[in-house]
């Protein structure tokens, strides 16, 4: 929470903290995973490759022969370049794609303080969105069945003349709701109490 503790005013708390739900870390290491199972199932499904349908098409998975006795090791490194490059891209994707979703959630800050709702993402280009707790004009909060069930969705945060901001899926989305209906409170009563002095 580096730019929310930075980007604090004199005299602003933060209210509530949006945190992603383990459900966004379980799908990247799922990524990962998949990944590495479509890279060992081409390499697996290359040295399993009939000897006959090579013969048919006159065509072998193998860059050199090697005899039937060699190990697991000596197999992957014969086999054709396109198929070891094949099983590399598909591990290659499924690590970038793991990388990416865990670089968003190291970067992503979501804040209700007294004053505000802090939506930033990004670290060298930046998005940061910010409502005014005075200004949000309706908090809508959007949860699939799924995620009634396992307690994690998404809010669309509505701003009179300021446009929306669109939350990322996160952890308890009703609790953080009623983050901002506390902070529209102390909003209120802190304007109330310096109206009156």
């Amino acid at each position: 929470m580096n730019y929310v503790h930075q980007s604090l005013a004199d005299g602003e708390k933060v209210i509530h903290i949006g945190k992603f739900h383990w459900l966004y870390t379980f799908s990247a290491v799922m990524n990962a995973l998949i990944g590495l199972f479509i890279a060992v199932f081409i390499v697996m499904a290359a040295m399993s490759f009939d000897t006959s349908i090579q013969q048919a098409v006159k065509m072998s998975v193998y860059s050199s022969p090697i005899p039937p006795d060699a190990s697991l090791i000596t197999k992957v490194r014969s086999l054709h370049p396109g198929v070891r490059l094949a099983s590399f891209f598909a591990l290659l994707l499924g690590l970038l794609s793991f990388a990416n979703m865990m670089v968003i959630q190291a970067t992503t800050e979501i804040a209700v303080t007294t004053n505000r709702i802090i939506y930033k993402r990004g670290v060298v280009a930046r998005y940061v969105g910010e409502i005014s707790v005075d200004r949000i004009e309706g908090v809508n909060v959007i949860q699939s069945i799924m995620g009634r069930i396992l307690d994690y969705g998404r809010l669309v945060v509505r701003g009179m003349g300021v446009g929306e901001v669109f939350l990322p899926t996160i952890n308890n989305p009703v609790l953080f709701r009623k983050a901002i209906d506390k902070a529209r409170a102390i909003n209120r009563r802190n304007n109330q109490n310096n109206n009156i002095v």
